[in-house]
C-alpha cells in the first residue's frame, strides 16, 4: 500500500503562481511514476504531469512551459510549480503514485487551486 498527502492549494490571481507538494508513504519503493492530475467541475479527470524515477517527464498540453514537476526520490515527494496561472487552471489536483513491475495506482485525496480572474 501506498498513501499519499498533498498540499499546497489554494487561492491565487490569474498571473499568479503555486507549488503543490505530495508525499507518498508505505511500499515507497515499489513506486516508478509520480504525476498530478485535475479534475474541473462537470470535466472528466485530465493529465497535468507525470515524472518517472529515472526523471523522465511528461506534461499535459495545456500547461506545458508554465508548469514544472519535480521529484526528490530520498524524500519521495513529487512537486508541481504553478506559474502564470489561468482561471482555467481551477481545479481539484489529485497527487498519483503508480508501482512496477506490477502496475498498482494510488491517488491522494485532492487540493483544491482556484484562480481568480
Amino acid at each position: 500500500q501506498v498513501q499519499l498527502v498533498e498540499s499546497g492549494g489554494g487561492l491565487v490571481q490569474s498571473g499568479g503562481s503555486l507549488r503543490l507538494s505530495c508525499a507518498a508513504s508505505g511500499n515507497i519503493f515499489s513506486i516508478n511514476e509520480m504525476g498530478w492530475y485535475r479534475q474541473a467541475p462537470g470535466k472528466q479527470r485530465e493529465l497535468v504531469a507525470t515524472i518517472t524515477r529515472g526523471g523522465s517527464t511528461n506534461y499535459g498540453d495545456s500547461v506545458k512551459g508554465r508548469f514544472t514537476i519535480s521529484r526528490d526520490n530520498a524524500k519521495m515527494t513529487v512537486y508541481l510549480q504553478m506559474n502564470s496561472l489561468k482561471p482555467e487552471d481551477t481545479a481539484v489536483y489529485f497527487c498519483n503514485a503508480e508501482t512496477a513491475p506490477i502496475r498498482i495506482d494510488y491517488w491522494g485525496q485532492g487540493t483544491q487551486v482556484t484562480v481568480s480572474s
